[in-house]
């Protein structure tokens, strides 16, 4: 017989994706959330999957999380939907599963590689907010070779228009004739790679995200993607 799991009422509410669980306390003790038909306004009542929960007269489900990593190819944009039509990488990865995933943070059109993909809100607002370093490492290309003394100024550190950056680390690629690198870097500032380069005067021709947050796409060819494996998604809840 399958074990019924119980949830505390906030709880479920807001993992149901309505609103955090401090708000759901609020609705509960507001008498807006009925159990089975009948409004509830006990902070600690349990309830199962299989009783039926309803927030202003509709039923609310508990959200079953997903993550996914995507190879991103170039050409996708970061959005969910696309006013003009364009191709969004929610079209590549809409047959996985029925629940509606987002992007976590965003790469540009033409940037390609690892974009995670999930519809747990927590877990993507922790990943892209600053204070939390999240880690991304690039594999950029450039029109020339780089010149020593840029690539040390951007080792060290230097400010741009919206302020200093400061990279984790930068390498040149081997036998790539100094115009690929290695960049790591924790910001999460719009086009900050392309950004970086065009400040000394190099035009970025590609760029590849080849990890994020310790996630990468090894084996998955660009355009696929596959779901993340409990021990990575512990790894990115801590």
């Amino acid at each position: 017989v399958m074990e019924k799991k119980m949830y505390r009422l906030n709880q479920y509410v807001a993992k149901s994706g309505v609103t955090s669980r401090r708000k759901a306390d609020s609705l509960i003790l507001l008498g807006r959330i009925k159990v089975n038909g009948n409004p509830i306004t006990k902070l600690g009542y349990k309830v199962s999957e299989f009783d039926k929960v309803e927030f202003d007269k509709k039923e609310i489900k508990i959200e079953n999380y997903k993550y996914i990593v995507l190879n991103k190819p170039k050409g996708y944009i970061t959005t969910v939907k696309d006013e003009k039509n364009r191709k969004t990488v929610i079209d590549l990865i809409s047959s996985s599963c029925k629940e509606r995933l987002f992007p976590v943070g965003r790469l540009d059109k033409n940037t390609t590689g690892v974009l995670l993909l999930t519809n747990d809100g927590d877990l993507s607002q922790k990943l892209i907010h600053p204070k939390n370093k999240v880690k991304k490492m690039y594999h950029v290309f450039l029109d020339k070779k780089v010149q020593e003394k840029d690539y040390f100024n951007i080792k060290k550190g230097f400010s741009l228009k919206d302020g200093l950056i400061k990279v984790d680390d930068i390498n040149i690629v081997n036998n790539s004739d100094q115009k690929e690198l290695v960049l790591t870097l924790h910001s999460g500032r719009n086009r900050i790679v392309r950004r970086i380069f065009e400040f000394f005067d190099y035009k970025v021709i590609k760029l590849d995200r080849i990890l994020f947050a310790g996630i990468s796409k090894k084996k998955i060819q660009r355009g696929k993607y596959r779901f993340l494996n409990d021990k990575e998604i512990g790894f990115l809840k801590m």
